[in-house]
């Protein structure tokens, strides 16, 4: 069973930068596709970054221009490097990894505490 484990959570002032890191379990086989979602109180868990092991990146309309993923396929790695952040970015980021062909998959992280104060 593949693990994802995050790290880099923590608490920031607005207008700070974060950076949040993924690591699964297992270097082989290559992930098919990584990313982060996101999940504030009383929300629904949203889409925040995803990037396929082929390279093609998927954003958020809320992160775009501001967050940064990037991917080791080598190490089966992804990060999310946030800047400008605000105080509505604050919500636990859950780091996922899923292929919808067979072998399909879908797993998550534990998740991480991201705290923007105003």
């Amino acid at each position: 069973q593949v693990q994802l484990v995050e790290s880099g959570g923590g608490l920031v002032q607005a207008g700070g930068s974060l950076r949040l890191s993924c690591a699964a379990s297992v270097t082989s086989p290559t992930l098919h596709t990584m990313g982060w979602y996101r999940q504030s109180p009383g929300q629904e868990r949203e889409l925040v970054a995803s990037l396929t092991s082929g390279g093609t990146a998927r954003y958020a309309d809320s992160a775009e221009g501001r967050f940064t993923i990037s991917r080791h396929n080598a190490y089966n790695t992804v990060d999310l490097q946030m800047s400008s952040l605000k105080p509505e970015d604050t919500a636990v980021y859950y780091c996922n990894a899923r292929r919808g062909m067979t072998p399909a998959y879908n797993i998550w992280g534990q998740g991480t505490q991201v705290t923007v104060s105003s």
